[in-house]
């Protein structure tokens, strides 16, 4: 398996963990602990960045992945959630996600 279909199942799982299952303790375990967001408003640090989305008002929200792209050490991701059009930019290391970018508008 290649290292972006590596990437893209570790990043979607996380997603999918953080939005949809809301299993928190599974989205950290992706999570580097010196995980870096470049999103206004979210703290960095995996313990810190995770008890943010934890208690933001995307919590709880329907969250469905529309598209997912990976290419190396970067993925992009698609999705709708809490009435908003959201693109995260993920960077992964060793399985790790450790770097976040996102854009957000409202669907």
């Amino acid at each position: 398996m290649s290292e972006s279909a590596k990437n893209r199942i570790i990043v979607a799982g996380c997603l999918e963990n953080l939005f949809v299952h809301q299993d928190f303790d599974a989205a950290k375990a992706a999570l580097h602990p010196d995980f870096v967001t470049h999103s206004p408003g979210l703290p960095s640090g995996r313990e810190a960045f995770t008890e943010a989305v934890k208690n933001s008002p995307l919590a709880g929200a329907n969250a469905e992945i529309k598209q997912i792209v990976a290419e190396d050490d970067l993925v992009v991701v698609h999705l709708h959630v809490a009435g908003l059009a959201v693109v995260d930019i993920l960077r992964v290391e060793d399985g790790l996600l450790v770097e976040h970018w996102d854009v957000k508008q409202p669907v």
